[in-house]
């Protein structure tokens, strides 16, 4: 069986020569050129929408994060309905979708609770509920995968339940999450797109209104697809090195 990689190479190859090339289609990149004052007028614009994009993407990670770890704390619980509330959270807000969520949150908050947030606000709120629920998941399995004699460690000391898993599980239980961690960050950076819909001046909502201007959606898009390639595989050599750097500091002798 010939490699994978082999394979995908020869179907991008085929789609490339018998879709491009045979219908006719001339591009336009002058649109997106750097060597021409329309296209870096063009390009300065799209890139523009690049700190919308990662302020949506950090701020919604970091609330997400801390909304995960305690709902995983409170399934984790030795009360019964604590433990069913946390499940019960989990299970609603990893049914819904993100776009749904991203236009309840902002249309219908305002009617059903009295509460009307901007749109980045309702953004990172939408984005971080419904991640929240799938970083309870990957904290309550890091947590699980700790031996059960580091728990009796800790209390053997004196240790109380808090102080257990700030100093003991937790730091052991982020070392193993880490890449599911990073991979969640990686899916909020191509989420973030969807906030578009509402007037986020991000990435995607630029490219949507350059094409408006300017009859080359494919060039633009295509740019677009570029910008959150380079962005992604970026953010994703940071996450590798961190794994790297906690390996390392694994290895060392105490």
């Amino acid at each position: 069986m010939l490699p994978y990689r082999i394979v995908v190479v020869a179907l991008l190859a085929a789609l490339l020569t018998t879709g491009c090339g045979n219908t006719g289609y001339t591009w336009g990149w002058f649109v997106v050129s750097p060597w021409t004052s329309k296209g870096q007028t063009n390009l300065q614009f799209l890139m523009s929408g690049l700190g919308w994009t990662l302020a949506l993407a950090i701020c919604a990670i970091i609330v997400s994060v801390f909304t995960g770890l305690l709902v995983s704390l409170l399934s984790l619980s030795s009360t019964r309905v604590v433990a069913w509330t946390g499940r019960v959270y989990v299970e609603c807000f990893r049914s819904i979708p993100m776009l749904v969520m991203v236009l309840w949150v902002y249309y219908g908050l305002p009617v059903v609770l009295g509460i009307e947030l901007g749109i980045f606000a309702s953004g990172v709120v939408a984005i971080a509920l419904c991640d929240s629920a799938f970083e309870a998941e990957i904290f309550r399995a890091g947590i699980q995968s700790i031996d059960r004699g580091q728990h009796e460690a800790a209390e053997s000391i004196g240790l109380p339940w808090l102080d257990k898993m700030r100093f003991v599980i937790l730091p052991q239980a982020i070392r193993r999450i880490l890449p599911p961690l990073g991979n969640q960050f990686v899916y909020m950076l191509k989420t973030s797109s969807l906030v578009s819909i509402i007037g986020l001046p991000e990435l995607t909502r630029k490219a949507n209104e350059l094409v408006v201007t300017e009859p080359r959606p494919l060039e633009i898009y295509t740019f677009l697809i570029l910008e959150y390639l380079v962005l992604i595989v970026i953010v994703s050599m940071g996450v590798r090195y961190l794994e790297r750097r906690m390996a390392v500091s694994d290895r060392r002798p105490a």
